[in-house]
């Protein structure tokens, strides 16, 4: 692949406006809560699609453009049951705790409901959480320059893929580190429309070359094309999940899990100048979220179609069955088109399962699509919008982390009498300490031949068990410190042990399952991750429960503003109806009942 001038000048260009945009914001960070929390001051609109560009990092535009590709359109499943629902209620119902209570991050609002204890473990969990997640953006950037050859002939071949990693270590930490959270937000903004720019055309070219959305159905397997066939019996969808597994695992607690605990997530909305903008954050976010299928799942789906066998019509996706009597995908019924066999970026070898078999890297799904379709000067957009997508998930990532270190681990347990000056300081170092690590949790993803198989994973450990603490300290006035803490050891245990004894199908022990032993098989990676979330929440769930009983509950006046009953609400007398959160949330789930018939 050669890039032309054209090509060059548009990647640079942005390098510099987003590099620039942290100068530009530097002297505006005159105190900690311009740093961690942009002084609460960003427009509604602002902080929305800032919401919604900080989870469209590479996990959303690789991972997903990888799961469409290998999954098919139930991949869509991930935003209309996997996301919207969960952004709604956010909106409505838990961003009037997060902000009326003026904590200035979800550990810290736990310790203000519950007890040091529970913040410290939420603190703890969530902070190795960020460097994974922005490990995985990282790992991913690397990936793509690697693949595309970026820097051949500059750099040599085998040191591509850890200069990538550095170097864009470096542009984050610059703008990270000069503008704080202000600066990732605005770059977020300008990421969200380079996305949507860089996309949309790849989509529009590459439906047009292979007949349209009737064109995919033709060539593909039903349950491809569909979002709800075959749901009945893990057997008989590519998730390998029955309908059970998808609505409690992905559906409630990994989605509600992550949109209404995740700190990444919710410190966006925090930012906004109003409780009544705070609440309509993630409902203007769920707007362009319910379509992003369309930009991020679909290249997955055309990348699969392009060069494929005619698959016969309505025909089962797993058509025989392999030596140790799990369902073997076929090329001609689980077509690979141009996803490319993986090979490991550090050795170069191919990689195989355990049956000797080509593992195919559908993390390129996306690169490979740029590479097939777009010519000289418009391949710049493309490679550009990948690079942002990555960018904004490393930033947001390292600007959660370095605001739950400073506040809810140095603040609380190291150093509790610094000055304000001393605490923005501390979250500038923060900021080089979390892109250090996330460089070492960038090698550990090389493991996954699809990131968002490790993100989840990665979810269902930490923000699964975490959901039921939350669940019951907002509805249920009962809920004790005691049994926070133990519930939330208990989950977070419950849903190692279950990931320990249990192993997708062909994988090897070790980081996909089974290093403990194995007692239990799982279809794909995906399935395993939602039973591991089913799994650490009803325990978190039950024990909670529990010790609570056994415990003694703080005094009602204690809790006024944190738990739901003892909440005055909020005051919209003087809204519209057509101002009200509640409206906005009605019409979005009206949208998305209609998407889901349509694609079911």
């Amino acid at each position: 692949m050669s890039l032309s001038i054209i090509d060059w000048l548009i990647m640079l260009v942005y390098f510099v406006f987003v590099l620039g945009i942290g100068f530009a914001l530097k002297r505006y960070m005159r105190t900690s809560n311009d740093f961690f929390l942009a002084g609460r001051s960003i427009p509604a609109w602002v902080c929305g699609l800032a919401f919604i560009s900080a989870n469209l990092g590479a996990q959303e535009v690789i991972g997903m453009g990888a799961s469409g590709a290998k999954y098919g359109i139930i991949t869509s499943q991930f935003y209309w049951i996997g996301a919207i629902p969960a952004m709604v209620f956010v909106g409505v119902f838990m961003m009037p705790f997060y902000y009326g209570s003026k904590a200035r991050s979800v550990p810290e609002y736990l310790r203000m409901r519950f007890d040091e204890k529970t913040r410290a473990v939420n603190a703890f969990s969530f902070a190795v959480m960020t460097i994974f997640s922005s490990g995985i953006s990282m790992y991913a950037m690397a990936l793509l320059i690697q693949t595309l050859g970026l820097f051949h002939g500059i750099i040599p071949d085998q040191y591509v893929f850890h200069v990538s990693i550095i170097l864009s270590a470096i542009i984050v930490l610059g703008y990270i580190f000069l503008g704080g959270l202000t600066s990732a937000i605005y770059n977020e903004v300008l990421q969200f429309f380079l996305i949507v720019a860089g996309f949309a055309p790849l989509v529009w070219i590459g439906l047009r070359n292979v007949g349209g959305w009737e064109g995919i159905k033709r060539t593909l397997p039903a349950n491809m094309t569909h979002s709800w066939q075959g749901m009945a019996h893990a057997s008989t969808n590519t998730l390998g999940v029955e309908w059970v597994g998808l609505a409690m695992g992905l559906g409630f607690v990994l989605s509600f899990g992550y949109w209404c605990t995740d700190f990444l997530v919710i410190q966006r909305a925090m930012a906004a100048d109003s409780e009544v903008s705070a609440r309509r954050v993630p409902l203007i976010a769920a707007i362009p979220k319910m379509f992003f299928p369309f930009l991020v799942i679909l290249p997955g789906l055309i990348a699969i179609t392009v060069t494929s066998h005619m698959a016969t019509p309505h025909s089962a996706v797993f058509a025989t069955t392999a030596p140790n009597g799990h369902a073997l995908p076929l090329d001609e019924q689980h077509p690979h088109g141009i996803i490319p066999e993986k090979m490991n970026a550090i050795t170069g070898q191919p990689v195989l399962d355990t049956n000797g078999n080509p593992v195919y890297n559908y993390d390129l799904a996306i690169p490979v699509m740029l590479l097939h379709f777009f010519p000289t000067g418009i391949l710049g957009l493309g490679l550009t919008a990948l690079l942002a997508s990555f960018m904004s998930g490393m930033a947001g990532n390292v600007t959660a982390f370095n605001t739950v270190w400073t506040y809810d681990i140095y603040q609380a347990y190291i150093n509790k009498k610094g000055t304000d000056a001393h605490y923005l300081w501390m979250g500038r170092m923060a900021t080089i300490g979390g892109v250090v690590l996330s460089i070492g949790a960038a090698y550990a993803v090389t493991n996954f031949n699809n990131i968002m198989d490790a993100l989840q994973l990665v979810f269902s450990i930490v923000n699964a068990p975490l959901f039921a603490t939350f669940l019951l300290g907002m509805f249920w006035k009962r809920t004790t410190g005691h049994g926070a803490f133990t519930g939330l050891l208990a989950g977070t245990g419950a849903a190692l042990l279950h990931h320990g004894l249990t192993i997708p199908t062909d994988a090897l022990p070790g980081m996909h399952g089974g290093w403990i032993a194995i007692v239990h098989h799982y279809p794909s990676d995906m399935a395993q991750n939602f039973w591991t979330a089913i799994f650490a929440f009803s325990v978190n769930l039950i024990v909670t429960i529990a010790v609570s009983l056994a415990t003694q509950p703080r005094e009602e006046s204690e809790l006024v503003g944190l738990v739901y009953s003892l909440t005055p609400k909020p005051e919209e007398g003087h809204l519209s109806w057509y101002q009200k959160p509640a409206t906005l949330a009605i019409a979005v789930l009206a949208i998305l009942v209609v998407l889901n018939l349509v694609f079911a």
